[in-house]
Formats: structure tokens, C-alpha cells, sequence
């Protein structure tokens, strides 16, 4: 069964990037048929050889990566230029090369005609969340070519999102319930499979954390009475890194620190941080495929999101053992007892209850271990190996309906 994987680039930074890295790298190790694609950069996936034609490649080869064109300038024009340069690459190695594929596989919207379709996000219902936030009137007159950027990329998506999930022929799988009730509401989408995150949880462990905490800790400056948070994500206003702030202005005379992991605009955060006197105590960082650096260092992993289709580094924290503040509104919630492996954050827009969380777990250690340890025993339950099968499964029914279409 050849297979066409789309997705704009594959590396261990991102979260949706490194899930499909660790899908491919075990479906190709099951799997007899080769997997192509198409991506404009690849990283740190194992295994994988540049598809050249007539070239010869190692015995055992089955993942394939085909070059797609990039062109520079901002994210809207280089995903609509993505959306159109990946289907003409397709077409070409079709019409030219002769390769055929049973079936076209991608992690969220990037073609029109993909036979399936990993949703890591549902536009529609983040844009719901966000809406107020991108107010002309509350945004700085010098930030409203940013804001008008956003806006329309979030516009373009919903579009697409409308179009495309609505395709009968199309088999919609998603990261957690939270996605699937987003697809039902929206899209009258009743037909949406399951299929969780999962975690290396003999890479992300509490050995692994230990033995690098002390110089993990030294390398971001911090001291033996610092109780570090931890936020990792890319989109900050999606991770509800403005609540965050807020809610730690509020605790100021407590001895956390906050590392902010990923690549935003940080402008109207640090003015955040200006205005609400905690300077010094938040430290932005440039993700790293090393990610075990940054939950090594910390003491707690905080998660306010406003919207998060799953968000994968609060599994990664649990199986590291930390205790995690996951929003409700982020589907990795879906497997935390509150106060048992975890604390819920109800709504991640109230800085009081999230300030309040904070609190309980910086003044408390025994909470802390008590929380981390549970967690770890539930992260062992969500593996890679249990998300591969899974999909494996999902694609395998996929191409059997269509064959039966």
C-alpha cells in the first residue's frame, strides 16, 4: 500500500511535526510498502532517503522525501504557495515518474483532495476563542500588520477547513475527543476516529530527568530555591501565555520562574512583563530538538491553553514525572484525574483559579511528587507504539473503503 504523506516540514521542535515523525519511523519498520513525502524540509526522521529517480537506495528503504519549493516572505503567501507547489509535485511524479499511491495521508489541511486526514486543530473553534484578542482597538497601531497577517490566515484556514472536512470521501481522524466534538459541531462530522498522542516514555522518564537537572538548571540560570515553570508552544497567544503572565504577577512574592519555550513575536509579552513588574523572572527560549533540556530543568509544567487540540508537551512533562497544569480546553486533558495525576484548569482565561493552581503547587512539594508520580504511571498508558498501531489500523480501512467505492 504506497503511501503519500503531506506535510510543510518534519522536525523534533514542533509538536504535529514530531508526531508524524514518530508515526512514519514505526509504520515504516511494519510496513512492506513505501511511504512518500512530500515536504519542503525534513529533520531528525530516521531512515529516510531524497527520492531521486533511477537512483539506488540502501536495502530496506521505505521512507521517501520528495523536495517541495519554498518561497520566503510571511506565513500566509508561503502556505498558500505550499498548498499549490505540493499538489503540482504530486501531479508531475504522477503524470511523469508514474508513481501511483493507494493513499494520501496528512496531518491537518494541506490539500484538497488528501484521502485522510489528521486534524491537530479545528480553526473554528480556536478563532471562537481568540476573536477578542484581535481587536484593532485593543492592539498598538505599530502591531496591526501583524494582527491583519493573522487575521487572514486564520480566515483562509477556516475556509479551507469548511471546504475540505466537509468531502464525504474523506476519513477524519483526531487527537482527542475535544477535536472530535469540534468536527461533529461544526461539520456535521459524525464519523471521526480517535486516535490520541502518544510519548517515548523511555526517552521522557524521571531517570532521563534527573541525571540532567543540575546542569540543565545551571545552563538557564537557575538557583536552588527557583521553582521553574515550564511552557513550550509557538503560538503564545493559543497557549495563553497572557494569562500566564498575569496570573504570576499576581504570586509575585513567590520564588517561581517561568521558561517559555518556541517562536512568537514577543513584543507585546514583554510589555506584559514591563507593566506587571516581573522582569527578570520570565525567560524566553529558542526551541531545540534537545526538548528533554527544558523539562529536566523544570519543577512544574503549566498549560492554560485557549485552545489545543491535545498538546503534547503535558504528556511529555507527566512521563518525565512533573506535575502538569493542563487547560480544559487542551485535549491531553481528557486523561488527567484533577488533583489525582494532574490539575484542570477550568477556564484558561480566569487568571484568579489559574494564579490559585500556581500556588498550591509552588508552596506544596509533597503535592508536586504525589502528582508526578501518578502521572508518570498514566503516561506509560499513551505510547507511540499504541498511536502507530492505531493509525496503521485507520489507514488500512481507509484504503479498503475506497477500493470498495
Amino acid at each position: 500500500m504506497p503511501i503519500a504523506v503531506i506535510t510543510p516540514f518534519l522536525d523534533r521542535r514542533h509538536g504535529t511535526e514530531r508526531c508524524v515523525i514518530e508515526q512514519l519511523e514505526r509504520l515504516s519498520a511494519d510496513s512492506g510498502s513505501a511511504i512518500h513525502i512530500y515536504a519542503q524540509r525534513v529533520e531528525e526522521l530516521h531512515g529516510v532517503a531524497r527520492y531521486e529517480p533511477g537512483d539506488q537506495h540502501e536495502p530496506g528503504t521505505r521512507l521517501y522525501w520528495h523536495k517541495v519549493p519554498g518561497i520566503p516572505g510571511p506565513h500566509l503567501l508561503r502556505y498558500i504557495f505550499w498548498f499549490f507547489a505540493n499538489a503540482v509535485g504530486r501531479w508531475w511524479d504522477a503524470k511523469f515518474r508514474g508513481l501511483k499511491y493507494d493513499l494520501t495521508y496528512s496531518p491537518g489541511i494541506n490539500a484538497g483532495n488528501a484521502d485522510a486526514i489528521t486534524v491537530h486543530i479545528v480553526f473554528h473553534a480556536f478563532y471562537r476563542q481568540v476573536i477578542s484578542e484581535l481587536s484593532f482597538r485593543r492592539t498598538p497601531v505599530k502591531d496591526w500588520p501583524r494582527l491583519i497577517h493573522r487575521k487572514l490566515y486564520y480566515r483562509l484556514i477556516m475556509a479551507l477547513e469548511k471546504r475540505v472536512y466537509r468531502r464525504s470521501n474523506v476519513s477524519l481522524a483526531a487527537v482527542s475527543a475535544l477535536v472530535a466534538q469540534q468536527l461533529e459541531s461544526y461539520f456535521q462530522r459524525k464519523d471521526v476516529r480517535i486516535i490520541r498522542n502518544g510519548v517515548d516514555a523511555d526517552f521522557f522518564s524521571v531517570s532521563q530527568r534527573i541525571a540532567r537537572r543540575a546542569d540543565a538548571r545551571r545552563e538557564f540560570g537557575l538557583g536552588a530555591a527557583d521553582f521553574a515553570l515550564l511552557l513550550i508552544g509557538n503560538d503564545w497567544k493559543k497557549k495563553g501565555l497572557d494569562g500566564l503572565l498575569q496570573a504570576l504577577s499576581l504570586i509575585g512574592a513567590l520564588p517561581w520562574r517561568l521558561l517559555v519555550v518556541g517562536s512568537d513575536a514577543r513584543g507585546p509579552y514583554e510589555k506584559i512583563i514591563r507593566d506587571r513588574n516581573i522582569l527578570d523572572r520570565v525567560f524566553f527560549l529558542t526551541p531545540s530538538s534537545d526538548v528533554m533540556r527544558f523539562y529536566a530543568a523544570a519543577d512544574a509544567y503549566v498549560g492554560p491553553s485557549l485552545e489545543d487540540a491535545y498538546g503534547l508537551p503535558i504528556l511529555e512533562a507527566m512521563a518525565c514525572g512533573l506535575p502538569v497544569i493542563a487547560s480544559s480546553k487542551a485535549g491531553a486533558s481528557e486523561i488527567i484525574q484533577d488533583g489525582t495525576n494532574g490539575i484542570i484548569l477550568r477556564d484558561p482565561q480566569d487568571v484568579q483559579e489559574l494564579s490559585t493552581k500556581i500556588r498550591s503547587l509552588v508552596e506544596s512539594r509533597d503535592l508536586c511528587i504525589s502528582l508526578g508520580e501518578l502521572a508518570r504511571l498514566t503516561a506509560q498508558h499513551h505510547t507511540w507504539s499504541a498511536n502507530a498501531q492505531a493509525t496503521r489500523e485507520w489507514l488500512e480501512m481507509v484504503f479498503s473503503s475506497s477500493r470498495i467505492r
